[in-house]
């Protein structure tokens, strides 16, 4: 048992201390895998969030916010594509309502979005990563073009779709944010933030969901480092060469934006809705919010979706080689399956893992969801995230099994 583990009290829910960790003893040695995460400042920090059958098991943080700043129970962090799933459960939260028809042309809820031959593309095909859209690098002018929400989803809605799209998925590692956002604001009539804070905060009782993080909280969000610098190599240098490389063209111009490695760690990033990478969570809100998931839709006595809308979710849409990842993905409605270091795979599991580390999934065949925050910007091949959140998923799994 770690230091870290020896000082945790197992206190209910109801009665711990609001600074208080909290771990099931059944969970002790996942709590000791995510504690030796966290050594020195180089390190960096995280917190890990952990509920079963709608219950917390797991509770916990540790490590540095920054070289002067530890890590504590209010700390959180910028996650990347974590922010999809949460998007992707905004709509689907709507879709139970009937405000979005998942097999209604995006173009009816925003008209503009018909031009250049995409009046056929239904809501399915946009969370499923089948628009067509998944450029972003030079989508729009400028290193900081893509703070201007307005001026993205007006290019967004003139672009041509690529003709990929019929035969496969390619995912949308940056657009995918911006089209939903927009599909679900034409749809309501209301700001996306304020849907995301009345369709996924309000019904947890939890507020932190960030797209546009409050100036107020803002001092709560962790540095991020380092660099991103895929396998040691330069962000511009490696983003140019990629997009002359035939096979891997597509990564460059779906995820590799001009100056991306600097616009991640302007302030500015917190002012705009990017939902595709830009979100703002604590582990403790995303874990909860899978939590209901796993749990049949409900948690602390709240129906948060039904049970068919999760079969939906969890259902797989394509098994095509996704033409920008270059591998079969098996795209949920706006989730991907869930990858854990194991040998067997949780296979009912869905969620959405960010670049660098951070990640959040719901299993509802087990109960069990989890979720993860870090600003230690994964390894030498950041690009392609690491093995944390997988080891800590594993970790997670063998425990429930033998529960």
């Amino acid at each position: 048992m770690t230091e870290h583990s020896a000082r945790i009290h197992s206190f209910g829910e109801a009665t711990r201390p609001p600074t208080q960790m909290y771990v099931d003893p059944r969970f002790l040695r996942l709590a000791d895998a995510f504690f030796e995460l966290y050594r020195t400042p180089d390190n960096g920090g995280g917190a890990l969030a952990v509920y079963l059958n709608g219950e917390p098991v797991l509770d916990i943080w540790a490590g540095w916010a920054d070289r002067d700043r530890r890590w504590t129970r209010d700390t959180m962090a910028l996650s990347f594509s974590t922010g999809k799933g949460v998007a992707s459960t905004v709509a689907h939260r709507l879709a139970e309502r009937g405000v979005l028809v998942y097999d209604e042309p995006v173009a009816s809820y925003w008209p503009e979005f018909a031009a250049a031959g995409k009046q056929g593309i239904t809501v399915r095909d946009m969370l499923t990563h089948r628009a067509g859209l998944h450029r972003v690098r030079g989508l729009v002018p400028g290193r900081r073009g893509l703070l201007d929400y307005d001026t993205v989803v007006d290019a967004l809605a003139a672009a041509a779709p690529d003709p990929r799209r019929l035969r496969a998925p390619g995912y949308h590692a940056v657009t995918f944010g911006w089209l939903v956002a927009e599909t679900i604001t034409r749809a309501t009539g209301r700001d996306f933030v304020d849907v995301v804070r009345d369709e996924i905060g309000k019904p947890l009782g939890v507020s932190d969901f960030w797209y546009r993080v409050p100036v107020d909280q803002r001092g709560r969000i962790a540095k991020l480092f380092p660099h991103i610098a895929p396998g040691g190599v330069p962000w511009e240098l490696t983003s140019s060469v990629l997009s002359r490389v035939r096979p891997l063209r597509g990564l460059a111009e779906a995820a590799m934006p001009d100056g991306f490695d600097e616009l991640v760690r302007d302030p500015a990033v917190h002012d705009a809705v990017m939902p595709g990478w830009n979100g703002v969570f604590t582990a403790r809100a995303l874990a909860k919010m899978y939590g209901a998931i796993a749990n049949g839709g409900t948690i602390d006595g709240v129906r948060f979706l039904e049970p068919e809308t999760i079969a939906q979710m969890g259902a797989v849409q394509t098994r095509g080689r996704d033409y920008v990842l270059r591998a079969p993905v098996n795209w949920r409605l706006g989730y991907h399956p869930v990858f854990v270091a194991n040998r067997v795979q949780p296979r009912d599991a869905f969620g959405h893992y960010g670049v660098g580390g951070s990640g959040a999934y719901a299993d509802p065949a087990t109960g069990l969801s989890l979720a993860f925050v870090t600003n230690r910007m994964g390894n030498a091949l950041t690009a392609l995230g690491d093995l944390r959140l997988a080891r800590l998923g594993a970790k997670a799994q063998e425990i429930t099994a033998r529960l």
